[in-house]
């Protein structure tokens, strides 16, 4: 008669361990099976066992079926709320994780020590600081401040939401220092910018006694990184090789490790890494396709991208933004739009932030109707794509179309924010809309959960010097609260230049040289308005200060996409296979100009020690000049009429090309779309949206 229940209780354990095994193994399939078997066995309303079924439901990432099991349960525990709460934690919902604490409050089960732990971390990853401190003070209360879980739980906390000073107060003051707290607090250090205070706790930890593991060595190459420090990094993949450190089968090392060997410009050390490691995630793929980028060899990035789509591995949402990112910054439509396309059929693609960076995406590829085709059709918006489109429109100089943005979002209850702000600020500058920059800054200032910036500060100077205010302009960098910076500076003088105001000029660049005597484009500036005022040995002068201190400019550099591919161009690059068609090209369309138009050179952006003939040819071959000089070349000059060539600089475009260009549309009847460092410009019939100002 006994036998029954003893036969009942070991089915119903036999039961508990096939889910415990299928939750950590990610069986959902079997999972699901034995949901069944529990229900049909009479066990559903089991408190262990609905429980389990929560945990193996949470680990599959399958919420809305823990969820169920949960809301269908008669009796809850502890382990019930709590298992919960790690499942939305786990699965990116730290909202609802803290929605549930809350609940749980109204009920009688009273939280131990893991549900503080949880939802501590929850406030973490929401940067809820005042949340997380709430909690903080319930421990303390209830006498569980002193756990370790907590403890590490707290530690965590602060340093995601940047109190670092408050993880290390925490961190000092904890009895038991285990595996986890150290780690905690080596992150903490690491994503607070601290990666020198963070490999010091390293080497302390080691002198304790205690042993790293995976996350440990994650933390520290990351620190590496951060600091460009190769040695470092380097001598702590030779103690993993040493070691025995399982870094193939590790992913989490091997993806710091690819990572880390990308930032630090070893890319073929990175690839060696990367072949090596048996089961490669999504970050591992990620930095390396990022590292090709970032080297510039678009062809590798976009070959392994492909080879990721086809290895299996899930492609989530960081990877399809930070390739956006690529596609965007070199202005690679085709490119662009592949990945949009991709991005619609994966789940990932769903993601804000990955339609986010497509729209942005379009904006940097000067193709405003595709972008706001996209912004209206996302199923939700955040004000990072309302920050996004009003940039858009900022750099293509349809500042009042940013301005009609930065109303509609507000009418829509997306509150802006400091960045929201500076977009509009910027957008409003870029059209010389003076009014409403004075209107947009005031409100900043007057709002009491905004602190202005001097980037704020900045966009009100270019404003302001574009209307040639410019002593108002200098009269509010000396008087604004917070510090110039040089960039400040910097847009005040190129003001002067525009308007020929070389006194203040002068004024203005010696700040500039006190501040930052070794920056060459401070030299380049000051060089540049004593030429337009024809002071020449002044301007002889500076010039050769820059070539005695051995400073050296960004090198100026654009690129054209003919057929789907990409050419790059330096300034007099000669490298090129069709370079004597450009040259003759070029010089064909210069012939036309001075016929039609009376186009000649600006002398005054020319090299100053070189004979006029020599200035000529020097500005023949700047990049962007070499870059339309290909695009002719390829599409016929007979043919081009009513066509749009679309030209990307890294740099500011020169006044020369920019007369050059203007030009160049009018006679060949071509719009000529040209994105600089600052903005876009739009050349047609002669004419320039930026109308000369930029």
């Amino acid at each position: 008669m006994n036998r029954a229940p003893f036969s009942v209780v070991s089915e119903r354990q036999r039961l508990a361990d096939l889910l415990r095994y299928c939750s950590k193994n990610l069986l959902l399939g079997n999972g699901v099976q034995l949901h069944g078997t529990v229900l049909k066995m009479g066990f559903g309303l089991d408190l262990m066992l609905s429980n389990d079924l929560i945990g193996m439901y949470s680990k599959c990432g399958q919420m809305s079926n823990a969820l169920v099991v949960f809301n269908k349960m008669p009796e809850r525990n502890v382990v019930s709320w709590t298992s919960l709460m790690c499942g939305f934690l786990q699965n990116s919902n730290a909202k609802a994780s803290l929605s549930l604490f809350s609940q749980m409050g109204s009920s009688s089960v009273k939280p131990n020590e893991f549900t503080f732990s949880t939802n501590i971390k929850a406030s973490g990853v929401l940067s809820c600081i005042e949340t997380g401190t709430q909690i903080q003070g319930m421990c303390v209360k209830t006498g569980f401040e002193r756990n370790p879980v907590v403890g590490n739980s707290v530690v965590d906390m602060y340093s995601k939401c940047g109190r670092i000073d408050e993880a290390e107060r925490m961190f000092s003051t904890m009895h038991v220092i285990n595996l986890i707290t150290w780690n905690a607090m080596i992150s903490g250090y690491t994503q607070a910018g601290y990666s020198e205070k963070g490999l010091l706790l390293f080497r302390k930890m080691q002198e304790h006694g205690e042993i790293p593991d995976e996350f440990t060595f994650t933390s520290t190459l990351k620190a590496c990184s951060a600091l460009g420090s190769s040695w470092g990094g380097t001598q702590i993949h030779g103690f993993l090789i040493t070691s025995g450190f399982p870094c193939s089968v590790k992913s989490i090392v091997a993806g710091a490790l690819v990572d880390f060997y990308v930032k630090c410009g070893c890319l073929l050390e990175a690839r060696r890494v990367f072949d090596q490691i048996e089961q490669k995630n999504v970050i591992c793929w990620s930095a390396l396709i990022l590292g090709y980028a970032q080297e510039e060899n678009l062809a590798g990035a976009m070959d392994f991208f492909n080879k990721l789509r086809e290895s299996g591995v899930q492609v989530d949402g960081f990877v399809l933004s930070s390739m956006t990112g690529v596609f965007a910054d070199f202005a690679l439509v085709e490119q662009g739009k592949q990945i949009h396309a991709y991005a619609i059929k994966i789940p990932s693609g769903l993601d804000i932030s990955v339609s986010n960076s497509i729209v942005d995406m379009y904006l940097k590829c000067g193709l405003i109707d595709e972008a706001e085709k996209l912004f209206s059709e996302m199923p939700a918006r955040n004000v990072v794509s309302w920050t996004v489109m009003i940039t858009g429109f900022g750099k293509h100089g349809l500042g009042k179309e940013a301005v009609g943005f930065f109303n509609k979002m507000q009418l829509v209850n997306i509150e802006p924010d400091e960045v929201t702000h500076l977009a509009v600020l910027t957008a409003c500058s870029h059209s010389g809309l003076i009014e409403e920059s004075q209107e947009y800054f005031s409100r900043l200032c007057q709002d009491p959960r905004m602190r202005p910036r001097v980037e704020h500060y900045s966009c009100m100077v270019d404003s302001l010097g574009r209307a040639g205010r410019l002593q108002e302009a200098k009269n509010l960098i000396e008087n604004m609260p917070v510090q110039p910076n040089i960039g400040i500076w910097q847009t005040l003088l190129s003001a002067c230049r525009v308007h020929g105001d070389l006194e203040m000029g002068r004024e203005v660049g010696e700040i500039l040289l006190r501040m930052d005597g070794d920056n060459p484009v401070n030299y380049v500036m000051m060089s540049n308005i004593h030429a337009d005022a024809g002071y020449w040995d002044e301007c002889e002068r500076l010039r050769k200060t820059v070539k005695t201190k051995g400073l050296k400019k960004v090198a100026g550099r654009s690129w054209v996409e003919v057929d789907k591919e990409v050419h790059f161009f330096y300034g007099g690059d000669d490298t090129h296979p069709l370079t004597y068609k450009i040259h003759e090209v070029l010089k064909e369309v210069e012939r036309r100009m001075k016929e039609k138009l009376g186009y000649v050179y600006g002398m005054k952006f020319a090299l100053c020690d070189v004979e006029e003939e020599s200035k000529e040819e020097s500005l023949r071959v700047h990049s962007e000049k070499l870059a339309i000089g290909l695009a002719l070349v390829c599409g016929g000059l007979e043919e081009q009429e009513g066509k749009v060539i679309r030209v990307f600089k890294n740099l500011r475009v020169c006044g020369d090309c920019h007369e050059f260009i203007k030009g160049l549309s009018k006679i060949l009847k071509v719009a000529f779309v040209v994105r600089d460092a600052t903005r876009f410009h739009k050349f047609e019939n002669g004419l320039c949206s930026c109308v000369d100002y930029w």
